[in-house]
């Protein structure tokens, strides 16, 4: 037997074995479940991003390039807004309100843009404000560089901590052999900057040469969820894998997560990325899922609307087409279970104002999560 069959023949070995011997790795569906689910904004094809604003309204964002301001049941585009690059996985991204939102009207979107030198394009950040739905006093706070043709692995998510700081997150752009490891470039990455783009002088990387110093910690390979823990504050990822591996990880600051060293996942074609899951010097997901599902938005639930959800991570299935419900005790999962089975591929899920869990599907819209009395 050559090595590469055999390093494939273990890969399966190791990915079967993983599943037999971790219960959280099974999922399970509801029969009963205890919610209704209702098309709450109707006729939107890919609802990447959303927000609420201060009086219970949403602003949504569709990867096409535009935002809509749904109030009272009526949706209405937002006018200049940036130009976006629609390749692949880019296009108009995550959106997200400044805490002190009520004060200071900062409003803050992620998308691939094609600003630079190069052809193609990379994620970048604006902040932004609204004014009679339109988008005013634009500022670009970040920019990825170097724009690259390729349409893989933008990222991105945004969100605050508790201190006012801004995380978001760019995905690796296809390739893995050169950012993720490599501070000195963007892409594989979770960053931090203060609202204004100023770069913190804590950051881990501020005194390194040639480093990107808004990096927080890399070793990402595209982590398109980003939430910030209720209890901890803590900033939590959730990143796709290749063939397996998607994972969860707890973002610590300077930290390497490992891609493409380590990894639970091997390449699409079924050869293997590495023999290594663990390593010296990286850090190790705190849940991973074999098979993929394709991760996207997650979210925590701290409402008491849903009898015996409190407390639990809600991830988005691209692929299986559902939303997942992690029972969690610490930071340990528990529990899977299939919310929404077969509704369609999950994009993003939000926990709204009133406790009622929001849930974005492709070629759909929001769904809202009723809960039965």
């Amino acid at each position: 037997m050559n090595k590469s069959v055999f390093l494939v023949l273990f890969f399966i070995a190791l990915l079967n074995s993983s599943c037999a011997q971790n219960p959280e790795n099974k999922v399970s569906s509801v029969s009963n479940p205890s919610y209704t689910s209702e098309l709450f904004v109707d006729d939107i094809q890919i609802p990447w991003g959303l927000a609420f604003l201060p009086d219970g309204s949403m602003l949504i964002t569709e990867k096409s390039g535009e935002i809509i301001h749904f109030m009272n049941g009526k949706k209405t585009k937002i006018s200049n807004v940036p130009e976006v690059y629609q390749r692949g996985q880019g296009g108009l991204l995550d959106i997200e309100i400044h805490p002190d939102y009520k004060e200071n009207g900062w409003i803050y979107i992620s998308y691939a843009s094609t600003d630079g030198p190069e052809k193609g394009g990379h994620t970048a950040i604006m902040r932004a404000k609204l004014d009679d739905n339109a988008l005013i006093q634009k500022q670009v706070l970040y920019k990825a560089s170097p724009n690259t043709t390729k349409g893989q692995h933008f990222g991105s998510r945004i969100v605050f901590d508790n201190d006012g700081y801004l995380f978001f997150s760019i995905g690796e752009r296809g390739e893995r052999d050169v950012n993720p490891q490599d501070i000195t470039r963007d892409g594989g990455k979770i960053y931090r900057i203060y609202d204004d783009g100023r770069i913190p002088e804590d950051n881990p990387f501020v005194n390194e040469a040639g480093a990107k110093t808004a990096i927080y910690s890399y070793g990402h390979r595209n982590p398109q969820g980003l939430v910030k823990h209720p209890e901890t504050g803590e900033i939590w990822d959730n990143e796709h894998g290749p063939r397996g591996g998607d994972e969860i990880n707890i973002i610590k600051k300077g930290a390497n997560y490992g891609w493409p060293l380590v990894t639970y996942g091997i390449n699409y074609s079924g050869t293997p990325i590495t023999d290594k899951t663990t390593m010296e010097g990286t850090e190790q997901p705190i849940h991973y899922w074999v098979p993929s599902i394709a991760p996207s938005g997650m979210a925590f639930i701290t409402s008491d609307k849903y009898d015996g959800w409190q407390g639990s991570l809600l991830v988005g299935s691209l692929a299986f087409q559902y939303l997942e419900r992690l029972e969690l005790q610490g930071n340990q999962v528990i529990k899977r279970e299939k919310l929404l089975d077969g509704k369609g591929r999950v994009r993003v899920v939000k926990q709204g104002p009133d406790g009622l869990i929001y849930v974005g599907v492709e070629g759909k819209g929001i769904y809202k999560l009723i809960p039965k009395k």
